[in-house]
């Protein structure tokens, strides 16, 4: 799934105007719709004059832009970006066929919570990498490296976040990519953020549901808990009380993945995150995530996030505000 064409974002960065189009297909008060709008007005607000245009629309009244052109208000074709956002509790709306049909003229287009998993029934993601909310994994029948446990996607042409808390970070993600870190640290200061999570950090699954498989729930937080010295399979099914099997048909069925990749998953995200956001030497971080090895842990980083563990580290050091 690599592309090795330009980032879309990136480009569209150049240009010296952006119009972005937001399509609420929920309520105007959902966790997903305000996390998302408000650091991107106060991009436009704050921003270089003019530049940064955001315009807002129902997902019901969608059918009729491109008859709005004629009436002086650009159609699709004049938006560089657009999103559809809801709450994961919505049903797909039946106005959703005109969201994608105004979509063929936006070069780069996504959604936000419920809409994503909309989108990927409909084959909107092609094979791209999907940050699905966790809540639909069991339902993906696709390839099982599409739909990610991530919080938020930027990297295609296509763009996905899991929605509710994640809206904030993959807003000010989007300002940092299309408008600068200058501005992104300027309204993390507004809204009173130190930090902005990474897109490939992964969801706080068992945190974010009652309604998640009890045993499944506490298998995540026994891995979670024990990141420097890591549970074998067996240990973890052991200590849940569950078979081997048992254990592994509750992740594939829930999260779509085995448990020891999962568990793999997790160790490595917090790598990630120690080597952005702390001065602890890469030897010592693969140690507290559970690598005993350097190479074991350079190879397992570099196949998950394409990068390695150095070139992590050097990111922190070229932009040392990153996350600050």
């Amino acid at each position: 799934m690599n592309v090795s064409a330009p980032a879309p974002l990136a480009q569209l960065a150049q240009r010296p105007s952006l119009r972005l189009l937001l399509v609420c297909a929920g309520e105007g008060s959902d966790l997903s719709w305000s996390a998302l709008l408000q650091p991107l007005r106060l991009a436009a607000q704050h921003g270089e004059s003019g530049r940064l245009q955001i315009d807002c629309r129902n997902l019901t009244d969608l059918a009729d832009l491109a008859d709005l052109a004629d009436s002086g208000t650009p159609g699709a074709a004049a938006y560089d970006l657009a999103l559809l956002v809801a709450d994961l509790e919505h049903a797909v709306p039946p106005a959703l066929p005109a969201f994608l049909a105004q979509c063929a003229q936006v070069p780069v287009w996504g959604a936000v919570g419920a809409p994503v998993w909309w989108l990927l029934q409909q084959g909107a993601f092609a094979n791209l990498p999907v940050a699905l909310p966790w809540l639909f994994h069991a339902d993906f029948d696709g390839p099982a490296e599409q739909a990610t446990l991530h919080l938020y996607q930027l990297q295609h042409h296509r763009l996905s976040c899991v929605g509710n808390a994640a809206s904030l970070d993959f807003a000010l993600a989007l300002i940092e990519v299309l408008c600068g870190s200058s501005l992104q640290n300027q309204i993390k200061e507004m809204l009173c953020l130190e930090k902005v999570r990474a897109g490939s950090q992964l969801q706080h699954v068992a945190q974010q549901s009652r309604s998640l498989q009890p045993k499944l729930s506490e298998a995540v937080q026994l891995m979670q808990a024990n990141l420097e010295e890591p549970l074998s399979t067996d240990d973890v099914a052991n200590l849940v009380g569950l078979s081997r099997r048992q254990l592994e048909r509750l992740f594939k069925q829930h999260l779509n993945n085995m448990p020891s990749r999962y568990y793999l998953e997790l160790r490595l995200q917090r790598s990630r995150q120690l080597l952005l956001e702390t001065h602890h030497s890469i030897v010592q971080i693969g140690l507290m995530c559970g690598f005993s090895s350097g190479s074991h842990f350079s190879t397992a980083f570099g196949m998950l996030f394409g990068t390695t563990p150095r070139e992590e580290r050097q990111k922190r050091l070229q932009n040392p505000d990153r996350l600050a």
